[in-house]
């Protein structure tokens, strides 16, 4: 696409300027996904934040979104050790241990911070093999460009869809490394889990896989920092069975999010979560288009 072309041939110290410019007149246009980042930030600090705070904290996350789609376009111009010296990360034990089993590990992450960044630098590692399950995107052409632009980095790119649990189970016994955004139920078919303290569902896919293959889940995080990205890794989610299968989807779904609410505190403005996700969310939303108080 021509704007990521333009973006890789631009000079780092000039993009930032602009990227957070125009992100600061997106966060007052896009007055919907202002509101919904506005209750964001309200559930993730636990109460209300005053007019100026929260404009502040508001182009932040608007900004931080900017950046990784900015940092996505520039990946394709940069090499392998580029990626690698803009890359940290803490915890990476976990991922390997699991690895190490020949079951493919479960990586859950939220929609936080730079990941395209993590995948990326999984490719560049010796042995590993990539499998990313990507969500429909609008318009089409976008959704395509960002499938070859994964591809192109050596990933296997699932889309989310009907075949896509047995797509990643086949990738899980190949040992490859699977990456699961699943702080959203998109198909809204979802386990019922407690969010920052509501209730709302999200996808029972990490749950449900790691039962049927014994794969583990490994929560991660992976932040934006000045000029670098740094990765959490976090040990893994039992999975042991206890009790019946929605018992058991339900109890590790809960662990995830319980792990993703402390990932997501430590950088809440890079949490660029910006549709509806709680069925008060809807409410709100209509209210909002109404006018309404």
């Amino acid at each position: 696409m021509v704007v990521a072309a333009t973006v890789r041939n631009l000079p780092l110290k000039l993009i930032t300027p602009i990227q957070n410019c125009i992100a600061v007149i997106i966060s007052k246009i896009a007055k919907e996904r202002r509101f919904l980042v506005n209750r964001n930030l309200t559930r993730v600090y636990g109460k209300t934040l005053e007019g100026t705070e929260m404009q502040r904290r508001t182009e932040r996350t608007f900004q931080a979104y900017a950046r990784y789609w900015v940092d996505s376009a520039r990946m394709q111009g940069l090499s392998d050790f580029q990626i690698d010296s803009g890359f940290t990360v803490e915890g990476f034990e976990h991922i390997e241990n699991a690895w190490e089993t020949g079951i493919g590990p479960i990586l859950a992450l939220p929609h936080l911070g730079g990941w395209e960044w993590a995948g990326r630098w999984l490719t560049c590692r010796p042995n590993y093999e990539v499998t990313v399950v990507v969500e429909p995107q609008e318009p089409k052409e976008l959704f395509d460009f960002m499938v070859k632009y994964r591809e192109s980095f050596g990933m296997n790119v699932v889309p989310l869809g009907a075949n896509a649990g047995k797509e990643v189970i086949n990738a899980i016994k190949k040992n490859h490394i699977v990456c699961l955004l699943c702080d959203r139920d998109i198909e809204g078919k979802g386990v019922k889990v407690n969010f920052f303290g509501e209730e709302t569902t999200v996808p029972a896919g990490p749950a449900t896989l790691s039962i049927r293959t014994g794969a583990s889940i490994i929560p991660v995080a992976v932040y934006q920092e000045t000029n670098s990205h740094h990765a959490t890794v976090c040990p893994p989610v039992s999975s042991t069975r206890t009790g019946t299968l929605r018992e058991d989807v339900a109890r590790i779904s809960q662990e995830i999010v319980d792990v993703f609410e402390t990932l997501i505190r430590a950088q809440p403005e890079q949490w660029h979560l910006m549709q509806p996700n709680w069925p008060s969310d809807l409410l709100a939303l209509e209210t909002f288009r109404d006018g309404s108080p």
